[in-house]
């Protein structure tokens, strides 16, 4: 058996699996260790450019308006290959190689793999990919271990938060800085699970442009930053383009330092187990009193204007 995976979260799923003895191909964009060890297949014409937000989303919408991927496959390396199951996705054309760009490249393939398209909506449908992933690749049995442990440390959220007798916050977890999104997709259910409610978002569907005045007029008690392929480091960098907003230091958030930046792997990688991590952070950031991010994440995160502490990486205003 001979697995090639187009899609990042698929690939962490393998690994966490332990199912990376049948991998054989990555993206660029894939976990570090499946890049060192995996022939990389899937490239993008943007890799080794240091766009801003406002850029990287002007060159998306031009090419998806012009029916155009900005993604391509290696072709003659997929060949050498010749894999028997291809993991890809139909979630969004924009963050991804589609399974409709890879095709025209797979029909040319001597042999024509099984391509398993994985295109989860909810947080229910990520846990399914990965059984999908495990029976595709002839090993089922790993999928229910692996999505037991992660089922049981959802489950300490909520009895934590049920025994602690705490009201959901109003929150906000923001996809896209320049311009705005809101979070879709199983990001709203992460939010549900950590005992916070986005009123903005789109629960199972596309994160959408959102305008700075209804984010005003929301006024969410704890707002999360964590724009699509973006590390807190690359956040930081261009944080100003929120900070410049008229009534940004009248944000609820601002004013009670409940404004946060996290990576985006915890959210917009739709793994399992990343996402379960995503929650665990985002109850900290909720509820504070309650939960500290687990030791394993405290570099994924970093608090804005609020204090230092060993909860948090270092304080993004103290060190700046």
């Amino acid at each position: 058996m001979k697995a090639c995976s187009f899609l990042p979260a698929a690939t962490q799923m393998v690994y966490d699996m332990g199912l990376q003895d049948l991998l054989h191909g990555v993206t660029f964009e894939c976990p570090e260790v499946a890049r060192a060890e995996k022939e990389i297949l899937v490239r993008c014409v943007l890799e080794g450019h240091d766009y801003s937000s406002e850029e990287i989303d002007r060159i998306f919408s031009a090419s998806k308006a012009e029916g155009r991927s900005l993604y391509y496959v290696e072709e003659d390396a997929l060949h050498q290959i010749l894999p028997d199951v291809i993991f890809t996705q139909d979630v969004c054309e924009v963050c991804q190689i589609d399974t409709k760009c890879t095709q025209a490249v797979l029909d040319r393939l001597p042999k024509q793999p099984h391509v398993v398209p994985l295109t989860p909506q909810s947080l229910t449908d990520v846990f399914d990919t990965a059984v999908a992933i495990a029976s595709a690749l002839g090993r089922e049995e790993a999928a229910y271990s692996y999505l037991q442990k992660l089922r049981d440390r959802i489950d300490a959220v909520i009895d934590k938060l049920r025994e602690s007798r705490v009201l959901p916050k109003r929150v906000m977890v923001m996809e896209w800085m320049a311009p705005i999104y809101n979070c879709g997709h199983w990001i709203p259910h992460q939010i549900a699970y950590a005992g916070g409610i986005d009123m903005l978002s789109n629960p199972s569907g596309d994160s959408i442009v959102t305008t700075w005045e209804k984010v005003r007029r929301y006024d969410p008690e704890v707002l999360v930053i964590a724009p699509c392929g973006f590390t807190t480091e690359r956040t930081l960098q261009e944080l100003s383009l929120l900070e410049q907003q008229p009534g940004w230091q009248e944000l609820r958030a601002v004013a009670d330092k409940a404004v946060y930046v996290a990576d985006y792997d915890l959210f917009t990688q739709p793994s399992a187990a990343t996402l379960v991590d995503g929650i665990e952070l985002l109850a900290a950031c909720f509820h504070p009193d309650v939960f500290a991010v687990p030791v394993s994440l405290q570099s994924k995160v970093q608090t804005l204007y609020g204090p230092s502490s060993s909860v948090f990486a270092s304080d993004y205003r103290r060190s700046a």
